[in-house]
């Protein structure tokens, strides 16, 4: 393996060891908490299918981006699940306390909100490549972006 390839798989599995293995084993080994969790904003019925739904992407999404098949379209998704985890768990203007001097529950959620997005952030940077070119993922969304790829010098 070259530098570049090895550079390329230890960016990739820092930008998911969140999700896989350490969030996903986390819901699985504490599903009932998990699940209660989502009862916050969800019924019995349906927070059991939010967790399940958040296993599946948190192992599947993150092996796509770590062999590089359809890569973009696994940092698509889990784009948009950082954002919606933001969303509906990282609520930290709910608290009342954000303001307040010290720490604080409102402030706690706002790094984790905050880091969600900047996820999300770096997630998107896979969709778009280097280059940020958004119409090259919409015309072969499942396309790889042949990332362990060795490009030859003319």
């Amino acid at each position: 393996m070259t530098q570049t390839v090895l550079a390329t798989l230890a960016v990739r599995i820092l930008l998911v060891l969140l999700f896989f293995p350490f969030s996903a084993l986390d819901k699985i080994l504490n599903f009932r908490g998990a699940v209660a969790q989502a009862r916050e904003i969800a019924s019995d019925g349906l927070a059991i299918v939010l967790i399940l739904l958040g296993v599946a992407i948190e192992i599947l999404m993150p092996l796509a981006v770590l062999t590089g098949t359809a890569d973009r379209a696994a940092g698509f998704v889990l784009a948009g699940y950082c954002i919606v985890t933001a969303l509906l768990w990282k609520q930290f203007w709910k608290p009342g306390d954000f303001w307040a001097g010290g720490d604080s529950k409102g402030r706690t959620l706002f790094w984790d909100f905050l880091k969600n997005v900047s996820l999300a952030g770096g997630f998107l940077l896979l969709v778009v490549g280097a280059h940020g070119s958004f119409g090259a993922f919409l015309a072969d969304p499942f396309a790889s972006s042949q990332p362990y790829a060795v490009q030859l010098l003319p």
